[in-house]
């Protein structure tokens, strides 16, 4: 073992506390916007290494599964902490009622979230070897507890390690194969394998696994140039596209003085020339999430101006909270977070209900609910008890438009979860409202999920957000037109032709849960000999 290598892993105190939290947070220079992939190496290898540590000075096998897991919950942290401190933003949106509990958002989840990684270095420790097969162990153990992170407590797989190699035009391509587990799995490899060589055997076999992972980087990329065509994609003849960007403060997208204002924006910008000289009309004009602060449903007035604006066979598609007809004996109705689509009368034609809610920025969990009260905190949205997701994911059916996959805001980070069961649409569709958390990387990194959906699935995306970014991407995830943040305009496009169905869209995680199950076979059988402490 190298000198440095020996020193990481042989750290007490307070030096090894701080020494993997800062490799945690070294990892978010993986994620978007920076997208530095070297950075999986600074943030993996001194993990691998402390790790090494537990192996050889743990008192106990059940000892050094303890210490394996404050290594990962302190590496959690880190990385959590690098990677989210956006969300301190949307606190200051409303700073007199929700700059107290900043902390509790910018520290707070992070030190939950952290848990998962704590489960899977535990889970690491418990299968680890004492040859490059660890770095085995340690993508199973850490791949299994992204996957959890996911899925448990309504799940946020946020800047999920597969997201270093997610942003990438041709690594990404993988994602078509297995989705973003697989991807973190493999970016997992990939980062940790050179802790190898500081700690691997002399000679030539300490590069075995750093070029593996080098020739498992550079087949990724290969794969992505072979599958991603060298000429633009096809469209979708007579459809033309208007995505409208605002670009407004959340403080004023809120508030109610400002209703007459905010439609003279957005009839206005809709209404504009297009910039490229073309004289063909929008076919369908797409407004962000959440786009009025009243009803539209309700307000005969506004739906008589968007009437206005849209000229025959036209259409709109807008984000707009709904309230449905109370039941007896109920004050009011409850209320839905929608996309409604409007025609040119004015008529609202169709209607998508979100249903993979925000918890705490839409709704308060039931459980936490008499406790926030009690401490005067509500949910982030000014709607009365919050919005109710809607019960099933339903394909949204729009003129002139092939079968659409509504998405709202963040339901686009969740892989698999995006299409209704047992269809297949030809578009994603995502209206967002990213001016939470204004000119941070996290509209960036939201942007970056909802286009490894489109390869993922091998669909096209339309993105409409309120200040950025709108973007159209094709089914390989090239951007074919795109509005950056913080930028007021429209953007006129064409939609790209769906794809064929990929792997992941046919298989889900059959070759990710096929892949970790022949990982633990291969692990369980090398534990048996020789002996591990």
């Amino acid at each position: 073992m190298s000198l440095l290598a020996k020193r990481v892993s042989l750290l007490r105190g307070w030096r090894r506390w701080l020494t993997v939290f800062a490799a945690g947070a070294a990892g978010a220079l993986a994620m978007p916007p920076f997208g530095f992939l070297p950075a999986l190496v600074l943030s993996l290898a001194p993990a691998i290494w402390l790790l090494d540590g537990t192996v050889r000075t743990g008192p106990s096998r059940r000892a050094a599964v303890r210490s394996a897991a404050l290594l990962g919950w302190f590496w959690g942290f880190g990385y959590f902490v690098a990677g989210l401190w956006w969300l301190g933003a949307a606190f200051l949106v409303e700073a007199d009622e929700f700059a107290w509990a900043m902390p509790f958002g910018v520290l707070g989840l992070p030190a939950l979230l952290a848990f998962f990684p704590a489960f899977g270095f535990a889970l690491a420790r418990l299968l680890w070897l004492p040859d490059a097969g660890r770095i085995l162990a340690f993508a199973f153990g850490l791949t299994v507890s992204e996957w959890l992170r996911g899925h448990l407590f309504t799940g946020f797989p946020w800047n999920s390690p597969g997201m270093a190699l997610g942003q990438n035009p041709w690594l990404m391509q993988s994602a078509a194969l297995v989705g973003l587990y697989g991807l973190t799995f493999l970016s997992l490899l990939i980062g940790a394998a050179p802790a190898v060589l500081l700690t691997g055997p002399t000679g030539r076999a300490r590069w075995t696994a750093p070029a593996a992972a080098a020739g498992l980087l550079a087949g990724l990329a290969l794969f992505g140039f072979w599958r991603v065509p060298p000429e633009a994609w096809p469209t979708v003849q007579a459809v033309h596209l208007r995505i409208m960007q605002p670009n407004l403060p959340q403080d004023a997208k809120f508030n109610p003085r400002n209703r007459d204002a905010i439609m003279r924006r957005y009839l206005g910008l809709s209404a504009s020339p297009r910039r490229d000289g073309s004289p063909a009309a929008p076919t369908h004009i797409v407004w962000p999430e959440s786009a009025f602060p009243f009803l539209l449903h309700r307000d005969a007035g506004s739906l008589a101006q968007i009437a206005t604006l849209l000229g025959p066979g036209s259409v709109l598609i807008t984000g707009a909270a709904r309230m449905d007809a109370p039941l007896p004996g109920e004050a009011a109705g409850k209320f839905y977070n929608a996309i409604q689509v409007i025609d040119e009368k004015g008529t609202i034609i169709g209607t998508y209900d979100k249903v993979h809610l925000v918890p705490f920025g839409e709704y308060v969990p039931k459980v936490l609910d008499a406790l926030i009260r009690a401490v005067g905190l509500r949910q982030f949205v000014h709607i009365p008890g919050g919005f109710e997701p809607s019960e099933t994911r339903t394909t949204l059916s729009i003129p002139g438009l092939p079968p659409v996959a509504a998405t709202i805001c963040y339901e686009a980070i969740f892989p698999g979860e995006i299409l209704a069961a047992g269809t297949r649409p030809d578009l994603i569709l995502n209206l967002t409202n990213d001016a939470w958390f204004g000119q941070t990387p996290g509209p960036y990194q939201h942007f970056a999920q909802a286009r490894l959906r489109a390869v993922e699935e091998g669909l096209p995306l339309v993105r409409a957000a309120n200040t950025g970014i709108s973007a159209v991407v094709d089914p390989f995830g090239r951007v074919t037109a795109e509005l950056q943040l913080g930028v007021e305009g429209v953007l006129d496009a064409d939609l790209p032709v769906a794809g064929a169905p990929t792997l992941y869209s046919k298989w889900g995680m059959f070759s990710l849960t096929a892949t970790l199950s022949i990982c633990l076979i291969f692990l369980i059988a090398r534990r048996r000999h020789p002996p591990f402490p």
